[in-house]
């Protein structure tokens, strides 16, 4: 299966044993421009480093797996689950670095300037 979308997170890899981890993200998509969906994935094992060229807010193509299973609990209930497990990524890269650089201090228009009031015509 395949989707585009942009992402709105990515999560740190989570060990959950000493032979598994995973690593989630979330993806707004929208099939219809009206009706946008927010959707997490996760990547596992040796999958979990795909995201690491990739920041919040960059367009994706995911190739991904539709993955069910059956847990019973302790009381004999069943529950049922859903994953949506990425195993191939695609499109703009960008780091942090690549980000357009941030103001740290206001422009001088914004800034009052007490010589220049005292220099005013009226």
């Amino acid at each position: 299966m395949n989707i585009s979308g942009k992402i709105v997170e990515i999560f740190e890899t989570q060990q959950i044993s000493d032979t598994f981890k995973k690593r989630e993200f979330v993806v707004e998509y929208s099939e219809n421009p009206k009706f946008t969906e927010v959707i997490k994935f996760e990547t596992v094992q040796d999958k979990c480093s795909l995201l690491d060229d990739y920041s919040v807010g960059n367009e994706v193509s995911i190739e991904f797996n539709l993955r069910g299973r059956k847990w019973t609990d302790p009381q004999g209930n069943d529950k049922y689950f859903n994953t949506l497990q990425a195993w191939k990524l695609s499109g703009n890269q960008q780091t942090q670095q690549d980000a357009p650089p941030v103001a740290d201090s206001e422009p001088d228009w914004m800034t009052p300037d007490k010589e220049r009031d005292d220099k005013l015509p009226f």
